[in-house]
């Protein structure tokens, strides 16, 4: 998978997992796959955790044996600006 960056929905969010916590997401580009990320800091780049329905963005995603690993995570936060025809 090139590096590139994608939006994806949160699906679960792992506290005990065998090597830290992390987050499994679902992403409409990727079908029948699921992505996860590790909540260090080094991944996840947000003070707070995310829960579960939040929209993320997703980049560095590699294929692992067990499936796809995102290295970089951030929470999705849209252009609130006004347009200026508005």
């Amino acid at each position: 998978m090139p590096k590139r960056t994608v939006r994806a929905v949160v699906e679960s969010v792992v506290r005990e997992g065998k090597h830290g916590p992390y987050v499994v997401c679902t992403c409409d580009e990727v079908e029948g796959k699921s992505i996860t990320f590790t909540l260090s800091k080094e991944v996840w780049k947000e003070k707070a955790d995310p829960d579960p329905g939040s929209v993320v963005v997703l980049s560095d995603i590699r294929t692992r044996r067990a499936g796809l690993r995102a290295h970089r995570a951030r929470f999705d936060r849209p252009n609130l600006a006004k347009s200026k025809r508005e």
